[in-house]
């Protein structure tokens, strides 16, 4: 691949890629690696591409599971704090809609083993089989996780954007 392409595809692709990231990892150091590493794999293996037309959704799954592969080595996905207290005042919003970028927000206030079971599930659309195979847990651990995700989205929401303040 010529050099000017590659530029070209980076221009295109990295904002796209970095939202990606960020919705699995919160370091800056580390987004910036995964991605540099991410692009470093695209430019090498676009020989094995084999549908031009899925060229986003293959970058995007490269991210992705050099997002886990970061991950992986840090959490243990098997645990998940099931009483953690949020320490956070409500606001009055009463004319505010939820936007993506709050809940992204909101994202990261959930444990990571939480956060990234809901975005693979929710956001990326895998199945729970998938889920278990690139974590390494049981089904039944994903489906626990995205379970107390939810729930603590679901208080998130309701304590931020749904209750007046007092």
């Amino acid at each position: 691949m010529h050099r000017d392409a590659q530029r070209q595809v980076y221009e295109i692709m990295a904002p796209k890629l970095y939202r990606t990231c960020k919705r699995y990892l919160k370091k800056e150091e580390e987004i910036e690696e995964i991605l540099a590493d991410a692009f470093y794999i695209i430019f090498t293996k676009i020989d094995q591409l084999k549908e031009a037309g899925a060229f986003d959704a293959w970058a995007r799954r490269i991210v992705v599971n050099e997002c886990l592969h970061q991950l992986k080595r840090n959490v243990n996905f098997n645990l998940y704090l099931e009483d953690t207290k949020f320490q956070l005042q409500p606001q009055s919003l009463p004319e505010t809609q939820l936007e993506e970028e709050d809940l992204l927000k909101l994202l990261d206030l959930i444990p990571m083993g939480c956060k990234t079971v809901f975005n693979l599930f929710a956001i990326e659309g895998f199945g729970h089989k998938e889920i278990a195979s690139m974590l390494n847990i049981s089904e039944g651990t994903s489906k626990s996780q995205l379970n107390v995700a939810k729930t603590k989205l679901k208080d998130l929401v309701n304590t931020l954007y749904y209750q007046k303040a007092k």
